[in-house]
């Protein structure tokens, strides 16, 4: 088999996956390396799966919105397996004076970016979901929010884009990036060397390391952050949830299970023996002693399953997207900081776009690299 291709794309996660689809609908020919024996090992397998509008940087939001409104409500369809997309809306949660300070910002924030958010009261949340605890005392409401399954998205898109001739390489770990000619060409990996027009780094927090083979440093880092699922409940409510400090956030699947998840505060994880990350023993009875504060109704439900996963943080919050003037041929698509799934048809859409045609529908200029130089 041919090791060129028109693009290469370093990681097989949702993002990569998403832009190897829409590549391949306009006729590229795609290779995705996956460094990892399994597509969608990373962060595409260890979110919460929110696809909100709401307390997003006005720098990225341009991309959620871009997304509930073109992509999100057609997308089951279009790939032919359920990605599981309820548009029900989102609650930001507070319970203190200080909590609510912040949603007030986000909130005046996404206002005037044209988003329809608002913040509600104690009797209008009650009224929304009557399940939550007293103690939360105001929220941010936005009922074009929701949430979808990351799994089923993720190998939606996997699935698509093998069939319309994308090549999905897992176990294959990138390891250089090189230039020819001072163009970005190949990709050295573990067993081989890849060619192509323009290459994707779309590896999470592996992109640091790769990229700095061509002198860029995204400046990010890696944040543990922790799942749990419920056994299966009665049905209580179709919103997504989310708290005012973004140390926790969950909803109820259409299967009945409850998905939670966030930042304890605690630090550390343990392998398995499969080298897989591993819940710390502190933090997922850490977690379930904050959801019961907002959900009292669930302190009986079992928790059958729990996984941890790193989520890279970019410096400044927001991802990092788009061509790096300084090596032509690289697009960065990296550091999204836990907000990558709900972003992530947009970002597939636009980076195919911007590959193909050199514009994108959504401007992401101030996403790019670039942004990152000294002002002289």
């Amino acid at each position: 088999m041919s090791n060129t291709s028109d693009v290469i794309i370093v990681g097989g996660g949702v993002i990569g996956n998403a832009a190897a689809y829409y590549l391949s609908k306009k006729g590229v020919s795609v290779t995705v390396l996956e460094g990892s024996a399994d597509i969608g090992h990373g962060g595409s397998s260890r979110n919460g799966g929110g696809v909100r509008q709401s307390g997003r940087d006005p720098r990225e939001l341009p991309l959620a919105m871009y997304g509930i409104q073109n992509l999100w409500p057609g997308l089951s369809g279009e790939l032919g397996i359920d990605t599981e997309y309820t548009p029900k809306g989102n609650l930001r949660l507070g319970k203190t004076q200080a909590h609510l300070d912040i949603l007030r910002k986000l909130t005046d924030r996404a206002i005037a970016c044209g988003l329809d958010v608002r913040m509600i009261g104690y009797e209008e949340i009650k009224s929304i979901n009557p399940y939550l605890s007293d103690e939360v005392i105001g929220a941010s409401w936005c009922p074009t929010d929701g949430h979808a399954n990351p799994l089923t998205a993720t190998l939606g898109f996997y699935v698509n884009a093998r069939r319309l001739g994308a090549r999905f390489i897992s176990g294959e770990k990138a390891v250089k990036l090189q230039k020819v000619k001072g163009r970005l060409r190949k990709v050295v990996a573990e067993s081989g060397v890849y060619e192509a027009e323009t290459v994707i780094v779309a590896a999470g927090l592996e992109s640091r390391p790769l990229l700095n083979t061509v002198g860029i440093d995204v400046p990010m880092t890696g944040n543990l952050m922790e799942c749990l699922v419920t056994e299966a409940q009665p049905y209580l409510f179709d919103q997504m949830l989310g708290a005012a400090e973004a140390d926790f956030y969950g909803h109820q699947s259409k299967h009945g299970s409850f998905v939670f998840g966030g930042s304890s505060g605690f630090e550390g994880c343990t392998l398995d023996k499969s080298g897989l990350l591993e819940n710390y023993e502190k933090t997922a009875p850490a977690t379930c002693r904050g959801i019961m504060r907002y959900f009292p109704d669930l302190k009986r439900a079992k928790i059958i399953r729990t996984w941890a996963g790193f989520i890279d943080v970019c410096a400044d919050g927001v991802p990092v997207l788009g061509n790096a003037e300084e090596v032509p041929g690289l697009v960065i698509a990296c550091a999204f900081s836990g907000h990558g799934f709900g972003i992530s048809p947009a970002v597939g859409y636009n980076l195919a776009e911007l590959i193909t045609t050199g514009k994108t529908p959504v401007d992401i200029s101030a996403l790019r690299y670039d942004r990152f130089k000294a002002k002289i």
